[in-house]
């Protein structure tokens, strides 16, 4: 591990706070903005561990943060210290802290879903739970820089992805930006490590639960269904008939997505790994395989990547599109730190470029 000497930070560095920084994807914001040069941590939040070092949680950040110490979350005080916020609070209650931050002028990444969905109607089926503030579903942006970069870029607000939306939408995006070609139906088979499930203990994500296991769950009813439902509809602006089943595997974390697509036409593999490669020619975190080599989650660990696979299949006019990514990472915080980067006007690649703890 690098010491905290040896990284060069900015002279006016931008002051963060992280509300919710004792969650994995709180503390994989740490360890990733750590080694952020234009980033000083302000203030972690965390209503259960106030007053605490970050050190006696998660010794493997003290050398990094040694004075650093959770405390509750104070809307005002976050407001008059911090200039960006990352919000990694439970879903539900990210609502009314977004809307305050907002009114005192904060730029924000919410990791929640609650500023994902456009239409209101939409969120309170999925979570059981009325949207206090649907007039600012409107100004969220949904933080996928691959669709939305230079809506991301003017924002104040972006609702950052869930894990597996990100997934599914990187495999087709360039099928469903294709005017000439668009997918018939889909099928979308993925599987994620356990950190995906959260940090709060329950009995699914219970060791003895998992280990040795591997297993669908939610199927026809998972709440990132949705989700990925309102993005293939906005860019394919039509309907796509979509199954959605997600898989719980004995690992850590990331997630493995494959994709079955029938298309309204003929094309060649050639092809379309042409227009995979023309989609994707300039975003430094999608990498796309060669054919006959096939994406695996154990190569984008720690990291902010995507990689994408292609195969036809015997069917007529059907491929298998696989992706991996690091449902920590793309998933979630580094996703939120290239959302940040393009509001900044930083770098888009600052601070991610390099795993840093990972091999």
């Amino acid at each position: 591990m690098e010491t905290k000497n040896s990284i060069q930070k900015t002279n006016s560095p931008l002051k963060v706070a992280i509300v919710g920084a004792s969650g994995y994807t709180g503390v994989e914001l740490l360890r990733l903005l750590y080694r952020h040069p234009n980033v000083e941590i302000a203030a972690i939040t965390s209503e259960q561990k106030a007053g605490q070092p970050i050190k006696k949680f998660f010794p493997s950040l003290g050398g990094c943060y040694s004075s650093l110490k959770f405390e509750a979350f104070q809307p005002e005080k976050i407001a008059s210290t911090c200039s960006f916020i990352f919000l990694a609070l439970p879903h539900k209650t990210a609502m009314d802290p977004v809307a305050n931050l907002l009114k005192a002028g904060k730029r924000m990444v919410d990791l929640s879903a609650d500023y994902r969905f456009n239409n209101p109607a939409v969120y309170e089926q999925v979570y059981q739970l009325p949207h206090r503030h649907p007039h600012l579903l409107g100004d969220a942006v949904y933080g996928l820089p691959e669709f939305h970069r230079e809506k991301i870029r003017k924002a104040h607000l972006i609702g950052n992805p869930g894990c597996y939306p990100t997934g599914a939408l990187l495999g087709l995006y360039p099928l469903l930006n294709l005017k000439h070609l668009k997918p018939e139906e889909i099928f979308i088979d993925a599987k994620s490590g356990v950190s995906g499930a959260g940090r709060s203990p329950s009995l699914a994500s219970h060791f003895v639960e998992v280990n040795e296991g591997l297993g669908p769950y939610q199927v026809g009813k998972h709440r990132h269904a949705p989700e990925i439902e309102q993005e293939i509809t906005s860019l394919a602006q039509k309907k796509i008939p979509m199954t959605f089943v997600p898989h719980l595997v004995p690992m850590s974390r990331g997630i493995l997505t494959t994709l079955f697509v029938k298309m309204n036409r003929s094309i060649s593999t050639q092809d379309l790994f042409a227009e995979y490669r023309e989609a994707y020619s300039n975003e430094p975190f999608i990498w796309l395989l060669p054919e006959g080599e096939y994406p695996n989650t154990r190569h984008v660990l720690g990291t902010n990547g995507c990689e994408i696979g292609l195969a036809p299949t015997s069917s007529a006019n059907c491929f298998t599109i696989f992706t991996a990514i690091d449902n920590l990472g793309k998933g979630a915080a580094g996703q939120a730190i290239q959302n940040m980067n393009l509001m900044m006007n930083y770098p888009e690649t600052l601070g991610l470029r390099d795993p840093g703890f990972f091999p």
